[in-house]
């Protein structure tokens, strides 16, 4: 079964023809010289290294997973831990970090693309590269300019790792239920006590040193999420080099066994008086890991972005091979039988995942531009709108993708039937490897309910507004009627949900998933449409005709096929609380 390549060229037609992502960078003063070469040239450079590196490691790290040894230590798969030596010796941690901590200063416009890339070739091996990015991010937004100076180099380096420890037995999302402590010593440390599990990339072999970020109360702390405080918990103490000295009092104690990703440790962390240091302010720690989660949600959209692809590239290439049956159109052969990629049915799968897939990377990446605007650009205003298109962009990255990632990689395996489920295909790790991705981050119930609650409602649907008159800006030049009345249906079922809310406390949470994909159809469908109008041009001018030809094929089968969920979503949504909330407890 074929490994992964890097569709580099979906990724330049999103990024330069679709997006204008060099003409948006130039406005950025950190950013105006990375041009189309550059970006290029690096997508060429990640695509080889996960094509190349990762990929071949996938089904190693499945097989394998990682081992948990003495005194807490943990032996990850056979080439695991070589090739993170290669992924730091090509700098590629620091891709997107601030040069003035060795990186090389790249926006996320560009970090996306390389982030999907390893997601899809190996998702185990990929979270802990995800996981040190958002402990650099948290860190350089909150942590002091002593944690930063330590830090944030080796960070960037590769040369340490990241993690955040926030779950604990009794408080999984409610994270006001933690009871991890912090008692403050005289040397302005602290000795942390406590137990966290389900912690990703907690223990491994690939570095000197694993940098915690730890969630627990102080001793005087109020209660509830009021009360909890930030620490940063290195696993090796740093010595007065700023190396990697002494161990510290935290330990490995047991790894979880799992439907999937068995090539990444997800630990049971034990803090037995482990030394830490505050980060930011007392009892303001959940305000600092939000950074980190903020960027977690957006690569674990990522991540089911990536495995989408890496699924939907094995049912392709078996549906080119597999010779069965007779189809209704056939190609031009006297044989007795076809390819299944010839019978409708198979293309309506595989037009679903390669919809899916890169009406999801229009989404991710256009997401990513405005996360470069909030960061870089001069204009105030434009920042601060580029922060609510950010705001409210996030939860539908997390939820919309990983929730497609569930549905594709199901239909990947459909596609090979039943060689799709025997693991030798390869086929059904990815969809073992996906079901994780909507727990993940605050589970897609979550993400929708702040969605609805905190992003569209709490500002009277300032920010709803701000996006639906973004996208109404990009389909102009190429409207749809389709387009159009489910933009309608979002801004009126806003409106519906936000006057009836007061009297029917459990109308948001009720309707809050169905409203989450209705606004991701809105976004979505009109980045097809603007997709569709930028391939009928190219192909109009005769440049890679067969090419942009199969974009607007997409495009079309998308706004004709998938997009029309948006009706029976808005049904959901106008029936009610009612039907959900209407079976006492004890009928289940």
């Amino acid at each position: 079964m074929s490994h992964y390549t890097a569709p580099i060229k979906d990724m330049q037609f999103v990024l330069h023809e679709v997006l204008n992502t060099a003409g948006v960078l130039s406005e950025l003063p950190d950013h105006d010289l990375v041009d189309r070469e550059t970006v290029d040239s690096v997508l060429e450079e990640a695509g080889k290294f996960a094509a190349g590196v990762l990929s071949p490691l996938n089904a190693v790290g499945d097989e394998q997973g990682c081992r948990l040894e003495g005194d807490g230590q943990v032996k990850t798969p056979d080439g695991f831990a070589d090739a993170w030596g290669q992924f730091v010796e090509g700098g590629w941690p620091g891709l997107s970090c601030h040069p003035d901590h060795g990186g090389q200063g790249l926006p996320m416009a560009v970090q996306i693309p390389c982030n999907e890339m390893v997601y899809a070739a190996n998702q185990a091996w990929g979270m802990y590269m995800g996981l040190t990015r958002g402990a650099y991010e948290c860190l350089s937004k909150v942590g002091s300019e002593a944690q930063k100076a330590l830090y944030l180099p080796k960070l960037a380096s590769g040369q340490w790792t990241g993690t955040m420890c926030l779950t604990e037995a009794q408080a999984g999302t409610d994270l006001g239920l933690l009871k991890t402590k912090a008692e403050p010593q005289v040397d302005g440390s602290y000795r942390l006590t406590g137990t966290k599990i389900f912690i990703s990339a907690g223990e491994h072999d690939f570095a000197d040193n694993i940098v915690h970020l730890v969630l627990a109360r102080l001793p005087d702390a109020p209660p509830g999420t009021r009360g909890i405080s930030l620490f940063v918990v290195p696993r090796h103490l740093p010595d007065e080099n700023g190396e990697a000295g002494a161990r510290n009092g935290l330990r490995c104690t047991s790894l979880e066994h799992k439907m999937g990703i068995h090539g990444n440790a997800t630990c049971v962390i034990s803090l037995e008086g482990a030394t830490g240091w505050l980060v930011g302010e007392p009892n303001r720690g959940l305000q600092g890991m939000f950074v980190m989660m903020n960027e977690a949600r957006l690569g674990v959209g990522m991540e089911g972005l990536g495995l989408t692809e890496g699924a939907y590239q094995r049912a392709v290439a078996y549906a080119r091979d597999r010779v069965q049956g007779k189809a209704p159109r056939p190609p031009e052969s006297a044989a007795a039988a076809d390819a299944i990629i010839h019978h409708p049915d198979v293309r309506r799968m595989l037009l679903t995942q390669k919809a899916y897939v890169e009406g999801g990377r229009l989404l991710a990446y256009w997401t990513a531009q405005w996360v470069d605007i909030q960061h870089g650009h001069p204009d105030a205003e434009r920042r601060a709108r580029a922060q609510g298109m950010v705001e409210i962009l996030t939860p539908i990255v997390k939820a919309y993708l990983t929730d497609n990632g569930m549905l594709c990689t199901n239909l990947a395996i459909q596609v090979l039937g039943g060689h799709g489920y025997i693991r030798e295909s390869g086929v059904e790790q990815y969809f073992r490897d996906v079901r994780i991705k909507p727990i993940y981050e605050g589970t897609n119930g979550i993400q929708a309910m702040d969605l609805l609650g905190r992003k569209v409602l709490m500002d009277g649907g300032e920010r709803l507004q701000a996006l639906l008159a973004e996208l109404r800006a990009m389909t102009a030049s190429n409207p749809s009627d389709e387009v159009e009345a489910v933009l309608a249906a979002v801004a009126s079922a806003a409106g519906r949900i936000g006057a009836a809310a007061q009297d029917d406390p459990a109308l948001p949470g009720a309707v809050a998933t169905a409203f989450l994909r209705l606004l991701a159809h809105a976004v979505v469908g009109s980045l097809w449409l603007r997709a569709a109008d930028v391939a009928a041009a190219k192909a109009e001018q005769g440049d890679d005709v067969a090419f942009h030809a199969a974009k607007q094929a997409t495009a079309a089968f998308y706004l004709q096929w998938l997009l029309p969920e948006a009706a029976a979503l808005q049904r959901r949504i106008d029936a009610g609380s009612a039907p959900v909330m209407g079976l006492d407890a004890s009928g289940f």
